[in-house]
């Protein structure tokens, strides 16, 4: 066998092959470097990529050392090995060749090669790793301490990840050593001598000796460690040490780490005296003992000591799980207030709570957004993604509207229109919102609009839009040039389009043929290059999805899946909520299916939909993680005062942590040991069957007057039902006006008394003959019911319940809102709108919902109902009843028999009175 160099044409293929790839990551490198330069973030940028790179090549260089150190000690037995072949007689032409080929200076050349690609190899362990290395050397004290070693927290979250990852790559580059070593003693062995035996190797020997030497040292380390992982033992009662880690594993780790130190000193002392067997008996007490202290006695401890006493034992473990939990999630701040529900509503109740009547959301995001679809989208190519809910100031009163964006959607195209210059220079943005209130509709069930059509057409000054376009948003993904040769398409005006010229610097320079011809490899798009529609003055927009661009400037942060967009003084602004986490927080119990057990949502993000500017501002001074962050990318973070008062108002409580917190609190709430032992009082959140399928019921948002609050408020609220039961126990209130935001608010019911839960009111809901019958007529009639989310709606010490109906046309999927369902105490009611529902349970003539202004102080106006309407109301009831039994229609019959019941007992009540 001949070693031969290979053909130049191949050597060229090969570089070629490496120089292609290697030119494609400059381009990508230069022109990320220059979208954080134009973006305003070119120093997170650098320490970013500074800090990987200095990472990578002080790993590379270490391990790269210590292989080849080692490699180097090998030179000895190698070059012995390869003179002892040299005077052997060797018949076989392979073997004669390869050792022509394995000169001394040949191995050295091998050797470098192999320490080179192993050193390669163990840094691509520090690809993404500068958070953890930048937040360990920057950590900023949470000022508690964990119960088990007294240390802070900040220990846990910064350091300890750090040193753990440390710790694995020694472990794992002193093992590929060893197996390197073992390799390249044996090949020496096999080839050189041949018959001679490891005995006769004594440098091998004692050179893997100390390799295992230096293992046996980490190991130390390693059980160290695993005496601070304690914290996380997720093998007791609760998440956290218990009694078997801290009083048999703790102790058992203790003395490991110290027969390994003895185990390295001993190997130590056996190549000092050249007596291998103190290395095996080392190695061999070391295994024994792993098995009978780390793990038989710890497992004895817990059966028989215990488990027949778990409580007791217990019980200080669990005080520290449930101490640590809510502080991780923020619960402990959460304010208890009872809730006597007495349900004692009156008319005049009603007209003091007309802001909170006046915006309770009936319709449900999803058949809103196919609405929206149906009347708003205009044009194929236009879509809306999502329908945000939020709060505006309206004509001077406070509402609580949805809307959405419409945005470009370049595949809903024609095939034959989807051309580069297209979906790159024409079709570059959407255009506008839709906005409607969330109660809402016309006579047809649709929604009544604030804000619609091309341009926006607004109901009020208070959301006029003067930047409608759309650059940024949530559908946009692929790159756009502005300011070229080509006009951009605007927006459609009737049978004529719009055109129209960006109007900012907010993109990069495209304009030169070098930036050109980058973009070209960048992209991987040949026509960017070509295009002479492409000016000087031409920007280029990348990154336009608003997460993507979020994520990509801050890597570091968990952002919400659900970003919402605002009218900031005639601007469309998105707004995404952040969070930074941890799965290191000691005693803390993780979010179940998750591994996360701390969370803060510290950041608030905003983009601006027409340049994409970004903004990061923290919202939770006290978190220490964000405050890591701020040292170590200063100039990134301004302070939530920095944001403006406009932008302010529409500041949302987060869902995804509001779910998470109310989960957790559903058995966190139990602070007494024993009865968190035996989930006595565990909660759970309601199940609704949904297409016959059980689905936890979703938090909502609401504009409502909280019980004994002065004046409407936009929460985000859930209620809470009894383990195993379905009546309701409490409900949670995360506030977010003003200075309340982020207050969290749980309300307490008595436990002695029933309070119909969400599923016990649906269940009526479907025992009700009228609505049951009706809903069954409906969906045979070429239409489909859609039910919508059950309300749970406080009002002063009282529960009302509404749920929405849909009715969808099978050909038409535009559903619309045509009855409402109201329960009050025992009263189901199923009505065209809220206005009459309300009227028939409270047996009134009218409710207005739009609200009064006292004429004096402290005194409220209130709607009057006399004897005589209600007894004219009675007598066009029974009319009515007849006329229903005369044509037959005992369904009809039955439904006004029981209204004109219920006027009867409320004339009742109003003879008593009087």
């Amino acid at each position: 066998m001949e070693f031969r160099k290979p053909p130049v044409p191949v050597l060229l293929l090969l570089l070629v092959g490496v120089l292609i790839p290697f030119i494609k990551w400059l381009v990508d490198l230069w022109i990320d470097y220059r979208w954080f330069s134009t973006e305003g973030y070119v120093a997170v940028w650098w320490t970013q990529w500074g800090t990987a790179i200095a990472l990578q090549g002080v790993l590379w260089l270490a391990a790269f050392l210590f292989v080849y150190l080692n490699l180097r000690l090998t030179k000895g037995v190698v070059s012995q090995a390869l003179q002892y072949a040299a005077q052997v007689e060797v018949t076989n032409p392979r073997l004669i060749n390869l050792a022509e080929w394995l000169k001394i200076e040949n191995v050295n050349k091998i050797f470098l090669f192999v320490s080179i690609a192993i050193g390669f190899f163990i840094s691509q362990a520090a690809v993404g790793e500068w958070q953890r290395v930048l937040l360990a050397l920057n950590p900023q004290p949470f000022g508690v301490l964990d119960p088990l070693f007294g240390i802070d927290i900040s220990f846990y979250v910064f350091q300890l990840p750090l040193l753990e990852w440390t710790y694995l790559l020694w472990q794992g580059l002193v093992i590929i050593t060893g197996i390197l070593l073992v390799a390249v003693y044996q090949i020496a062995n096999s080839f050189g001598f041949q018959r001679v035996g490891w005995r006769e190797l004594p440098r091998a020997r004692f050179h893997l000796a100390g390799i295992v030497a230096l293992f046996l040292l980490g190991k130390t380390i390693g059980y160290r460690l695993d005496i601070y992982n304690l914290v996380y033992s997720p093998s007791g009662v609760t998440f956290g040490a218990g009694y078997t880690d801290v009083h048999a594993q703790l102790p058992a780790y203790n003395i490991l780490m110290i027969i390994a130190l003895l185990t390295a000193a001993m190997i130590g002392f056996a190549l000092v005296r050249r007596q291998i067997r103190w290395a095996i008996y080392g190695i061999g007490t070391l295994f024994m003992a792993s098995i009978l202290v780390g793990q038989v006695y710890p497992t004895l401890i817990q059966r028989f000591q215990v488990e027949p006493n778990e409580f007791v034992m217990e019980k200080p473990y669990i005080d520290m799980n449930i101490k640590f939990t809510r502080l991780a999630f923020g619960l402990e701040r959460i304010e208890h207030v009872p809730f006597n529900a007495k349900n004692d509503l009156q008319a005049a109740d009603l007209t003091k709570n007309t802001d909170t009547l006046s915006n309770v959301r009936l319709w449900d995001w999803q058949p809103l957004q196919q609405t929206y679809s149906q009347l708003q989208e205009i044009r194929l190519y236009y879509k809306f993604k999502n329908i945000d809910i939020d709060r505006y100031m309206i004509n001077g009163q406070p509402r609580q509207v949805m809307l959405s964006a419409r945005e470009f959607d370049g595949a809903s195209l024609p095939t034959t229109a989807q051309t580069w210059i297209n979906q790159r220079l024409i079709y570059t943005h959407g255009y506008g919102v839709a906005m409607s209130p969330v109660n809402e509709v016309t006579s047809e069930g649709l929604p009544k609009f604030f804000l619609k059509d091309i341009p926006p057409k607004p109901s009020s000054s208070d959301i006029a839009i003067t930047r409608p376009e759309i650059y940024f948003g949530e559908t946009a993904n692929d790159y756009v040039i502005v300011k070229t040769a080509t006009k951009e398409f605007d927006y459609p005006a009737g049978d004529d389009n719009v055109y129209a010229t960006y109007q900012e610097q907010a993109g990069l320079p495209v304009g030169g043929f070098f930036s050109k011809l980058l973009y070209a490899i960048h992209f991987k798009d040949l026509k960017l290059l070509l295009s002479s529609e492409i000016l000087p003055e031409s920007q280029l927009l990348m990154e336009r999805n608003i997460m993507d661009r979020l994520q990509k400037t801050a890597p570091f942060l968990d952002f919400d899946s659900d970003p919402y967009l605002i009218i900031d003084q005639g601007r469309l602004l998105w707004v995404a909520d952040a969070y930074t986490t941890s799965t290191q927080y000691p005693f803390a119990q993780p979010v179940k299916g998750q591994q996360v057990n701390y969370i803060r949502n510290a950041v608030k993000a905003t983009v601006d939909a027409y340049t994409g500017k970004m903004n990061f501002y923290v919202s939770d001074i006290d978190d220490p993680i964000i405050a890591s962050y701020q040292h170590i990318f200063p100039g990134m973070f301004q302070p939530l005062e920095a944001m403006s008062s406009n932008t302010k108002a529409h500041l949302r409580y987060p869902e995804e942590l509001f779910k998470i917190q109310s989960q957790t609190y559903a058995t966190y709430h139990m602070d007494d040991a024993s009865i968190f032992y035996n989930r006595e009082d565990e909660w759970n959140l309601p199940r609704l069957a949904n297409d016959k399928q059980a689905q936890t019921m979703e938090p909502y948002y609401t504009v409502m007057r909280l019980p004994d609050g002065q004046k409407p408020e936009f929460i985000l609220m859930t209620p809470y039902t009894p383990s195993k039961k379905d009546n309701m126990i409490a409900w949670m209130a995360a506030r977010m006006d003003g200075d309340n935001y982020g207050k969290l608010l749980v309300y307490n019911f008595p436990k002695q008394e029933l309070i119909y839960g969400p599923a016990q009111i649906e269940a009526r809901i479907d025992q009700d003959s009228q609505i049951s019958q009706n809903l069954t007529l409906w969906n045979q009639r070429g239409s489909s019911v859609i039910r919508g989310n059950l309300i749970v709606l406080p009002i002063n010490h009282s529960l009302l319940y509404i749920q929405p109906l849909f009715l969808q046309s099978e050909q038409g999927k535009l559903p619309a809102l045509r009855r409402v369902i109201a329960i009050y105490g025992e009263q189901v009611v199923m009505e065209e709108t809220l206005d009459l529902a309300l009227q028939k349970i409270f047996g009134l003539t009218r409710l207005s919902t739009d609200r009064t202004v006292p004429a004096e102080p402290n005194k409220i106006e209130t709607m009057t109902v006399t004897v005589a309407d209600l007894a004219g109301q009675a007598r066009t009831t029974f009319d009515d009843a007849q006329n229903a039994l005369k044509a037959g229609d005992w369904s009809g019959y039955g439904e006004k028999m029981k209204a004109l019941q219920r006027l009867i007992e409320d004339l009742e009540r109003r003879t008593r009175a009087q």
